[in-house]
């Protein structure tokens, strides 16, 4: 286990370079439409001011990761907690750029202060029609965050430590179109509940970086779209 924010910093790029198998199953219908084509940026980094709780746990106390809550105003997972993203647009050179400069549009972040890691496979998400691509980034140099108050309502840094406690674990569940979808999903010491994609892909990439603790997969945590 990593014992330093470096070292969870090489785990990391060392998944990456393995390749993340994404445990993903689309949650509804997919539209018979074009697909809109986006990009995520998940960016871990290190906490200056705010360690984490939890103790014991299998990473260092101020490994974090960057999240947001969405505007209730949204046309797709309105006030849903997230990660930094969204369309690419025509001058966009690639999904590292559209991640990179949505994030510096919804919270401020210095793009030059990120190092990409790598990206993980594309999912599709069904429910707003998009393919979408999760790049993996490293704060070298954070900056101060702040939500634009358009698209993001809140911009914070989550210790991951505390993301990991078995405590935070359970699995969501949302009944939609007569459909009921479980996913993974954590409960933040806020109080905000982290699940669709954000925490799908976040569980996959804890468990296959060999940070997962064992969990109840039973506790059910009720959502809504």
């Amino acid at each position: 286990m990593p014992r330093t924010a470096a070292e969870a910093r090489e785990e990391l790029r060392q998944l990456l370079d393995r390749g993340v198998d994404l445990d993903f199953m689309t949650q509804g219908p997919l539209a018979n439409l074009p697909s809109r084509r986006s990009a995520v940026l998940i960016l871990f980094g290190a906490l200056d001011r705010v360690p984490a709780i939890a103790a014991d746990m299998p990473v260092p106390p101020e490994l974090d990761v960057l999240l947001m809550r969405r505007a209730n105003t949204l046309r797709h997972h309105a006030g849903q907690i997230s990660f930094p993203g969204g369309g690419v647009e025509p001058q966009d050179d690639g999904p590292v750029a559209t991640a990179l400069r949505e994030a510096n549009e919804e919270t401020g972040l210095d793009p030059a202060g990120v190092e990409v890691l790598g990206m993980l496979p594309e999912v599709h998400v069904a429910v707003s029609n998009n393919v979408v691509t999760p790049v993996v980034g490293w704060w070298t140099k954070p900056t101060a965050v702040e939500a634009d108050e358009s698209e993001s309502v809140e911009v914070f840094r989550t210790p991951i430590a505390e993301m990991l406690n078995p405590a935070a674990r359970g699995t969501s569940v949302i009944t939609r179109g007569g459909s009921t979808f479980r996913g993974k999903a954590f409960v933040l010491r806020q109080g905000h509940v982290v699940w669709g994609l954000t925490g799908i892909l976040l569980a996959n990439i804890y468990e296959q970086v060999g940070w997962e603790l064992p969990w109840d997969k039973s506790r059910e945590i009720p959502v809504s779209a």
